[in-house]
């Protein structure tokens, strides 16, 4: 009688690399993924394959095929099962942090009872047809993604010399905000502050994100006080709109450095006192030509014929412009190479569209506590691609 011959499973996986290169990729793959997830079963029920044991807290169920999505395309593999349910592999834990976030936050939804539809429709699209979630499970998955986003936001900052500062916000007047929380027992719209950095290197950078009820002063300058206590300094120049609360907070925390209004925002916050249609252009170029003026001393000179244009037709515009205008003259005072990226907020604007984006699919969040995993999900991993990217602002002199 023929002896039966055990192949390891390592030795069919180097097999499809060897027969079919790296063709062979995603073969390789489902055999060592599959293998791990039999492995990761026995840590589980404490027993290896009809071993008997006092140990033992369960047993094996077979498998189940799952089709997924990968790098190296779509593969099929065999999902180990347990008679009493509770176990998945970790190694087919679904997406990244942001994705893990945002089912997490549909999941909590769903076992407060917020069943509806649209929620049910997403958590089948994630999870498969047959929801099934316990609020234990929902606790365990948002305890272990809550470790390392916590730790990503306290984590130690260091010299940075340009500061970004901005808040995404829907006010109560204007309904259904993307970022709407229970708070209380009642739907409440929520901000979303977040501070992005210049650091040394040159490196973009996002040092913090929070969730408050409101942008008030308060928020603001506890958000700040956070940043300077992980360890913030070296702030040359701050960069925002002129959000009442955050400007309070800054002089506040921040009292000597210097701060440059969001140009794009002044230009927008001009056409308020533009009374006539046909002359929303024409006072949009020439804001636009002071800003792109080459230097302060130019930019003050055509800041003052435009007041002086203004003055008799639009007086509440040149009013406005005389005070305002000038607050987004501070990047004139940065070498010109680098004032493009100092003189707006731009790109907290694009992190505030991704944001948008990620939250609208929630809608609604069951505590400030969720909106808070999913952005700060987001913006970690944005985090991570800016820091190992290339340079953003060269600050060699």
């Amino acid at each position: 009688m023929a002896q039966r011959v055990e192949h390891h499973p390592l030795d069919a996986a180097f097999a499809a690399l060897l027969t079919n290169g790296l063709d062979g990729a995603g073969e390789a793959l489902r055999i060592l993924v599959n293998e791990a997830s039999k492995i990761e079963r026995n840590h589980f029920l404490n027993a290896q394959p009809h071993e008997r044991t006092i140990d033992r807290i369960d047993y094996a169920n077979g498998f189940k095929p799952k089709t997924v999505m990968t790098r190296v395309g779509e593969l099929t593999f065999e999902v180990p099962q347990v008679r009493g349910g509770g176990f998945y592999p970790s190694a087919l834990e679904k997406g990244s942090r942001t994705e893990q976030a945002l089912n997490i936050a549909l999941a909590e939804m769903y076992v407060q009872g917020v069943s509806t539809r649209k929620v049910i429709t997403v958590l089948q699209s994630l999870l498969g047809p047959e929801v099934s979630i316990s609020s234990t499970q929902v606790s365990r998955a948002a305890e272990q993604l809550d470790a390392g986003l916590s730790a990503w936001r306290e984590r130690p900052l260091d010299e940075t010399p340009y500061l970004f500062l901005d808040a995404r916000y829907a006010p109560k007047e204007v309904p259904l905000g993307d970022e709407r929380v229970r708070e209380a027992g009642r739907l409440v719209d929520c901000a979303v502050l977040v501070a992005v950095g210049i650091t040394r290197d040159g490196h973009r950078r996002v040092l913090g994100v929070s969730v408050a009820l409101s942008e008030a002063e308060v928020h603001w300058r506890a958000f700040l006080d956070s940043l300077i206590r992980r360890g913030l300094k070296g702030v040359r120049l701050i960069v925002s709109d002129d959000h009442a609360g955050l400007k309070a907070a800054r002089r506040a925390t921040l009292p000597s450095v210097p701060w440059q209004r969001c140009q794009f925002h002044l230009q927008q916050n001009a056409q308020a006192y533009v009374t006539r249609l046909d002359q929303r252009k024409p006072v949009a170029q020439r804001i636009r030509s002071i800003f792109n003026a080459p230097d302060r001393v130019e930019a003050e000179r055509l800041l003052k014929q435009a007041v002086q244009a203004w003055a008799t037709d639009a007086p509440k515009l040149a009013q406005w412009a005389e005070d305002n205008l000038p607050e987004g003259f501070t990047a004139f005072d940065s070498p010109h190479a680098q004032r493009m990226r100092l003189r707006t907020t731009n790109g907290l604007e694009r992190i505030n569209r991704e944001i948008k984006r990620r939250t609208r699919v929630a809608s609604i969040f069951p505590n400030t506590a969720s909106c808070l995993r999913l952005v700060s999900a987001l913006l970690a991993e944005c985090d991570e691609e800016w820091m190992t990217g290339k340079i953003y602002l060269n600050l060699q002199p």
